[in-house]
């Protein structure tokens, strides 16, 4: 058969801008996580909260005989804890595999081999779980608050707790900063999305189930650092204006999540590479 030569032709392709390769990998991502139905189902469920929050600020509201269901501060602070059991199964969900796939399958050599730095790939893996973190954490914490002003017929509340939009916005970006990198690191140890699962829920349960021995078996102060889930709890509480839950200084609980993130990068620093060395 006949090869004809077609000549040099230059290639008519779209060029992503320099930087934005990561947005390719986060587009990628979030389009396969919106198929499935199962995943779709728990974002959906995750909202049952706010709306049985929005009704309780509706009838407190209307009603002057509920009046008592009316919002503080610490609503907010307890709507954001509700939900960490909504960030831990959306984590395991979307999270586990984000990188588990792409070692089982030796994806990372086709990516790293590509003008794709480490630092994008990764940003492009973080930023398609957080994306759907913040939807249900960030998202409806500040609907809430758009809720309250709507009902009330006014800006009154939001005046007396200024600090809310701030606090809401600094508390669930922990939440969701937390989540997401040491899920990525995990994701990074193994091949197998669902041993990833378990790492990470073994991650939460066992430092919690040290916790609670520490703090009411052996009553030891400061027990809360041992636990990254109530490290955050504790930051959380002060983040809100609400009396701390527990003994530990709470510059010691935000080193506790620091060490967690960064260890977490460091971990990512260590496994993504192109290349296998073997020493």
């Amino acid at each position: 058969m006949p090869i004809h030569d077609q000549g040099y032709r230059r290639y008519a392709g779209g060029r992503e801008a320099k930087g934005q390769a990561w947005l390719v990998i986060a587009r990628a991502g979030i389009r396969t996580l919106l198929r499935k139905r199962v995943f779709l189902g728990v974002m959906l469920v995750a909202y049952l909260p706010f709306l049985v929050r929005s009704i309780l600020i509706y009838a407190s509201a209307t009603f002057s005989q509920v009046a008592m269901l009316a919002p503080t501060a610490q609503t907010f602070r307890e709507f954001l804890e509700q939900q960490e059991i909504f960030i831990f199964f959306i984590t395991i969900f979307a999270g586990a595999g984000l990188i588990a796939n792409d070692r089982r399958a030796n994806a990372l050599q086709i990516y790293l081999s590509k003008p794709l730095t480490r630092i994008e790939y990764v940003a492009g893996k973080a930023a398609t779980l957080m994306l759907f973190l913040l939807a249900v954490t960030w998202v409806p914490a500040l609907l809430l608050l758009i809720v309250q002003v709507l009902f009330a017929g006014s800006f009154e509340f939001v005046r007396k707790n200024a600090f809310l939009f701030p606090a809401i916005t600094v508390y669930a970006f922990i939440q969701v900063l937390l989540a997401t990198f040491t899920m990525l690191a995990l994701s990074s140890l193994s091949k197998s999305a669902r041993f990833v699962g378990i790492m990470y829920a073994g991650v939460i349960f066992f430092t919690d189930a040290i916790f609670g021995m520490l703090k009411y078996v052996v009553r030891a102060a400061g027990a809360s650092v041992v636990s990254p889930t109530q490290s955050l709890a504790q930051i959380g509480d002060v983040i809100f204006r609400v009396p701390p839950r527990h003994d530990t200084p709470v510059v010691l609980s935000l080193l506790v999540i620091i060490v967690m993130i960064a260890g977490s990068m460091w971990i990512l620093e260590r496994r993504i590479r192109g290349v296998e060395v073997v020493a």
